[in-house]
């Protein structure tokens, strides 16, 4: 009777170890509680400023994200962070490199390079493999899940595939880090470049999307992307220590920051940017599907000019312009995911 019941408890405290397993693996990954709602396409200039990396790799581990393809953009012609000619290349090449540290995540996600040149004019579309598999993915009757296409840089992709195909714009969402500060809004910062960093890659993709395009644009400005800043503190304690996708993500930032900090004193922040395009897709509210903890302005869509600045357009449709970001919401979650991921 005593054997009996000593072996009774033991496989009894042997099931519940392996209920708690399979219970904290399917926590690590949503299996079973979280699947995609939405589909996203990511354009990026990997090359350049780290933040897109953070981004990359958040959005990545956001089950709630059917994650399409990533797509490697260029920079400005001669830019600091890569002056090279092949920056799509490049940008493509550093995607793989952070996706291969997060194994069998990402190990589905097709990443293709777009255009490594600006447009000529705001009417004539570059050719890419990237701006083909946009039209392709946009153009699909076999899924209801909504696509959203988000960039952090130029508009170089998106305005070429919208100008190849222009009844693709009513079947995407649009969401752009970048432009200028609206005066009816915020001031820009002190020291602003003009025209606005993302916006200068390419002022005539901008002019094709926002003059040109009827496609639904939700904005993310400077005033507004400068609100993502990040501590050094939490780069060493909450990014840096979990697995490998934290290691190079720190390491790739540090590299910067020291290769910077000879010409410019960073202080102890930094600004990932990128990230409320992760916020703004995947961490949705729940019932009612929206990015309801951050606020936003709908404006009539302006005319860019030529030096990429705006113009009041009364004939513009409605864009959202966000004005607040849910920062809290956003870094928590990318924290919280790496940390699981690497339990």
């Amino acid at each position: 009777m005593t054997i009996k019941s000593s072996l009774f408890k033991t496989l009894l405290a042997f099931f519940f170890l392996l209920t708690a397993t399979i219970a904290n693996s399917q926590q690590k990954i949503g299996a079973n509680t979280v699947t995609p709602r939405m589909r996203v396409i990511v354009d990026n200039d990997f090359s350049g400023d780290p933040d897109g990396l953070f981004q990359l790799a958040h959005l990545l581990l956001s089950p709630s994200v059917e994650t399409r393809a990533v797509i490697g953009s260029h920079l400005k012609a001669g830019d600091g962070f890569d002056p090279s000619t092949t920056q799509a290349q490049n940008a493509a090449a550093k995607a793989k490199e952070l996706m291969a540290t997060l194994g069998s995540i990402a190990s589905n996600v097709p990443v293709v390079a777009g255009s490594n040149t600006a447009m000529i004019n705001d009417s004539t579309a570059v050719r890419s493999e990237a701006v083909n598999t946009i039209i392709k993915e946009a153009l699909r009757t076999d899924t209801k899940l909504p696509l959203y296409v988000v960039c952090g840089a130029g508009l170089t992709e998106i305005a070429s595939a919208l100008l190849t195909a222009p009844q693709i714009a009513d079947k995407l969402t649009l969401i752009w880090i970048g432009g200028p500060e609206y005066a009816d809004l915020a001031l820009p910062p002190p020291g602003y470049s003009d025209p606005e960093y993302n916006l200068n890659i390419d002022i005539a993709a901008a002019r094709a999307v926002f003059n040109r395009s009827a496609v639904n644009i939700w904005q993310v400005p400077r005033n507004v992307y400068r609100q993502c800043i990040v501590p050094y503190s939490q780069l060493l304690l909450k990014i840096k220590p979990h697995g490998k996708t934290g290691s190079y993500l720190a390491n790739t930032l540090e590299t910067l920051m020291t290769r910077i900090q000879r010409f410019l004193n960073l202080g102890e922040v930094y600004i990932l940017g990128d990230s409320p395009l992760v916020l703004l897709t995947a961490l949705q509210s729940s019932f009612e599907a929206d990015p309801s903890s951050s606020d936003y302005a709908l404006k009539s869509s302006p005319i860019i000019n030529g030096q990429g600045g705006y113009e009041y357009n009364h004939k513009g449709r409605n864009i959202r312009v966000y004005t607040h970001l849910d920062t809290r919401l956003m870094f928590d979650d990318f924290f919280a995911k790496l940390e699981l991921m690497n339990k």
